[in-house]
């Protein structure tokens, strides 16, 4: 089976369209805000100095790719949560 990329974090997956961090107990992507400060604290643990603000900038950036993120307001203006 080949593998694809979830559509919320990038990360590869076998199969649908999120893995199984991405969504809820009933397969449902999680709620934007709870993604995003997930994704804060992942990237806070591959730059454990960098300041909150840099951190969810590239955050930002980053889910700006996504398909699964890329039309939602806090993507498209850049705004943290």
């Amino acid at each position: 089976m080949s593998k694809h990329a979830c559509e919320s974090c990038g990360m590869p997956i076998e199969a649908g369209p999120y893995c199984q961090y991405c969504v809820d107990a009933s397969g449902k992507l999680q709620p934007f805000e709870e993604r995003f400060e997930r994704m804060v604290q992942w990237q806070a643990r591959k730059e454990p100095n960098a300041s909150r603000a840099d951190l969810e900038k590239k955050t930002l950036s980053y889910l700006a790719q996504m398909p699964a993120w890329k039309e939602h307001p806090h993507v498209k203006g850049r705004d943290p949560v």
